[in-house]
């Protein structure tokens, strides 16, 4: 099967090719442009990327780690499907670090911090697309961490959460991005007064919606999960 033609990636000579091509790669699957099932080898992906296979190899390494690649032996690599179970218990583990991160952001945020946390929720509210949204999300989230001084504890977070992100990207067109604004402004506000219990309490809220729409998402594409057990 070629490549879908929406897969395109542009090397910068001045980084190493492995985490980007890793990072094309995980873009690609997150969103759904290479589909659980998709059949994927080094040498296209090295063609299509502009890189030998080494890098490729590696990346396709590290993603089979986070359970979104699958390598059989003798048939080929192929993009996993969701296992519901997985995203659960990122969702758990996303959780309960971050229930942390924010209390810590309670007590360390500054008003320049503050700041930088609003500016993302006034960028949020004129997103014109859920993608758009999606990464102002990404880096509201992030930005807590790194008033935390955790910024590094995310960035495992997000290796984690990859099942977790794949089906946001399935459920964009149901977004109810006005609600989470205002869950993300109750976190601010709660982060600038240093309420670090009601901050706590926002941020699970807000975590466990995709608890709730998971059984719905997951039967609206049922190509893209595994069979229950």
């Amino acid at each position: 099967m070629p490549l879908p033609t929406a897969f395109q990636f542009s090397l910068k000579p001045s980084k190493s090719a492995q985490p980007q091509a890793a990072e094309a790669l995980r873009h690609a699957i997150l969103t759904g442009t290479l589909p659980p099932g998709t059949k994927v080898s080094e040498q296209e992906i090295a063609d299509a990327i502009g890189t030998s296979r080494q890098p490729v190899r590696e990346a396709f390494l590290r993603l089979a780690g986070e359970g979104l690649l699958e390598i059989r032996p003798q048939r080929g690599t192929f993009v996993s499907k969701i296992t519901t179970a997985e995203v659960l218990d990122a969702r758990f583990v996303r959780e309960a670090v971050e229930a942390d991160l924010i209390r810590v952001a309670c007590k360390n945020a500054t008003p320049p911090a503050i700041n930088t946390l609003r500016d993302l929720l006034a960028a949020q509210e004129n997103a014109d697309t859920p993608t758009q949204f999606m990464a102002l999300d990404e880096a509201f989230h992030r930005s807590i961490a790194e008033i935390a001084g955790r910024a590094r504890a995310w960035d495992h977070l997000q290796r984690l959460k990859s099942q977790m992100d794949r089906v946001r990207f399935l459920q964009l067109q149901e977004f109810p991005i006005p609600a989470l604004i205002v869950q993300h402004k109750t976190m601010v506000d709660a982060i600038e007064t240093q309420n670090a219990d009601a901050a706590e309490a926002e941020l699970r809220a807000h975590l466990r919606l995709i608890e709730a729409d998971l059984p719905g998402i997951e039967a609206a594409h049922p190509d893209y999960f595994t069979a229950p057990h």
